[in-house]
């Protein structure tokens, strides 16, 4: 591995500082330590990836896989190394795993002001099929909600 590459790993308790400060810099509404954490013990369905470049965690996904459907509930990058390919390549490597867990489509949810992340998403071939009003809090704002068939 050479120190620009990026690999993709199951989230370990020690990333959650990482994951944490990266998710306050993302998010306005930010997940907790304890969400995260939360997240790496609850459920069998929780699926929860760091992207790391050397021993720096750059990135995270945190999904569920139900059934036949992958539904992605948190994704972010770190602001100091956003727009080089991360988020696109956890994505795809998350749609791979969804794949091999029998899932047949994926969805989520995005901020509507959110548009490099919707860009991102109908790049990747995500569709918008609905609207949840006053979905996130802080601030209100409403959702677009997007789907994907895998």
């Amino acid at each position: 591995m050479t120190d620009d590459s990026v690999t993709i790993e199951r989230m370990q308790p020690e990333h959650l500082p990482d994951v944490v400060r990266i998710e306050q810099a993302s998010y306005p509404d930010p997940w907790s330590h304890a969400s995260f954490s939360k997240e790496l013990t609850s459920s069998p369905a929780s699926f929860v990836m760091v992207a790391r470049r050397s021993d720096m965690v750059v990135g995270y996904v945190v999904a569920w896989f139900v059934l036949d459907e992958a539904h992605i509930g948190n994704v972010a990058v770190a602001p100091e190394v956003r727009r080089q390919g991360i988020g696109r390549m956890m994505m795809e490597w998350l749609q791979e795993q969804a794949i091999e867990h029998g899932c047949t489509y994926s969805s989520l949810e995005v901020r509507e002001s959110n548009t490099a992340a919707r860009q991102l998403y109908i790049h990747l071939g995500y569709r918008p099929v609905g609207r949840r009003e006053q979905y996130y809090r802080n601030p209100r704002e409403d959702a677009i909600v997007m789907v994907k068939t895998i």
